[in-house]
């Protein structure tokens, strides 16, 4: 499974991949309100084959407004009926700070690194 997906031109690329045994999703860019919705499509897709575990790569990820956060949440619900887990890698300070100021770090699973994400 590989996949690019051009959301908006130049506010969002996202990239699906096997790594590990895992579904990983990069996102380039903003995930915003106008981006997010083709966020939801790829982390449905990577949900639907019941990886054990699915990385979110928000390395590249300038941005991420509420929508986006509302759509990684969805993300995490989604992947509990089949006990899989949700990771997120990468984050700037920028995008680690929206998650700390809606207290949503201590919810997910963070990761610094794709790498670390990915061990057991």
């Amino acid at each position: 499974m590989s996949s690019a997906f051009d959301a908006d031109s130049a506010d969002l690329t996202l990239e699906t991949r096997r790594q590990a045994g895992a579904v990983v999703i990069g996102a380039r860019g903003e995930v915003t309100v106008f981006t997010s919705p083709a966020l939801r499509q790829e982390i449905r897709k990577a949900v639907a084959e019941k990886p054990g575990r699915l990385v979110v790569d928000l390395s590249e990820t300038s941005y991420i407004d509420s929508s986006g956060v509302a759509t990684l949440v969805e993300g995490l619900k989604l992947m509990q009926p089949h006990r899989g887990r949700l990771v997120l890698a990468g984050m700037n300070e920028r995008v680690r700070g929206v998650f700390e100021i809606a207290r949503l770090n201590s919810v997910f699973r963070v990761a610094d690194t794709v790498e670390e994400a990915l061990r057991p």
